[in-house]
């Protein structure tokens, strides 16, 4: 089937009602500012984050207007780990705890292998895997005696080759076998990790870092016809946050149309 049309928006359903979460890279209009919404919608109070100050002040301008209080924001670049500390103490100092930890923040970028430099495949790698581990590792040290839950962001390319994404595919690898990994050492301290692995979900700056033609050929091979709406794949970041999801530990869920 082809050329399906996006469903209609889904509307909250109060799934995380009285729960603080921390969202990175949630400024502007891709996964992160979805997550952001739903989060809000659903319930929750929320922190976010963006190394991208200006756009991360406008976003928790346009949020707050519609959730007055129950928004918050602090730039943060996870590539330094100092910033990363200070965002996981300013959430648990303005709320007392931490309950939700959502890891989108990544960067990726188009290159042959051939003319990828040492800084263009560390840059990919730092931002996306580095910079999950960072945060990972920091919500872990402050839920260990409170539980919680933290949804990373992988994506169908850490399963899948794609040419010219060698270094986003093996970040986005690396981010899904650390989250198999963490999930069983938070386990002790009823903390769930999991993961959503996006296969096409189309926002402003993914049309900045990807050619017309790549983004036309992905949106061929999915079943649809289309690529996913953010608020599609924030959706299931709902789910892993919430409750339904309480036997979930672990696991990496593609949230795709694609062809294996």
């Amino acid at each position: 089937m082809k050329n399906v049309e996006a469903p209609a928006y889904v509307p909250g359903h109060g799934l995380l009602g009285g729960r603080t979460a921390v969202i990175t890279a949630a400024a502007g209009a891709g996964i992160g500012g979805a997550t952001a919404r739903r989060f809000l919608e659903e319930g929750a109070r929320v922190l976010i984050s963006d190394a991208h100050a200006r756009r991360l002040k406008e976003h928790e301008a346009e949020l707050s207007r519609e959730f007055p209080g129950a928004v918050a924001a602090l730039p943060c670049d996870v590539t330094d780990e100092a910033q990363v500390r200070a965002l996981f103490d300013a959430a648990v100092q303005e709320h007392g705890r931490l309950d939700i930890v959502v890891n989108n923040a990544g960067l990726g970028g188009t290159s042959r292998l051939v003319d990828m430099s040492d800084e263009q495949w560390s840059k990919v790698l730092d931002v996306t895997l580095n910079g999950t581990f960072r945060c990972l590792r920091a919500a872990l040290r402050r839920m260990k005696d409170t539980g919680g839950v933290i949804v990373n962001n992988a994506s169908v390319v850490g399963w899948r080759a794609q040419a010219e994404q060698a270094h986003y595919a093996a970040a986005k690898a690396g981010v899904m076998a650390l989250t198999r990994c963490a999930a069983m050492e938070a386990a002790e301290f009823g903390v769930r990790v999991n993961a959503v692995s996006p296969s096409l979900a189309m926002h402003p700056h993914l049309v900045k870092v990807t050619s017309a033609d790549l983004l036309e050929e992905l949106t061929e091979s999915e079943a649809f016809g289309r690529y996913a709406e953010p608020w599609e794949v924030a959706n299931v970041i709902v789910f892993l946050a919430s409750g339904y999801s309480s036997y979930m530990t672990g696991e990496v869920v593609s949230v795709s149309s694609q062809h294996a």
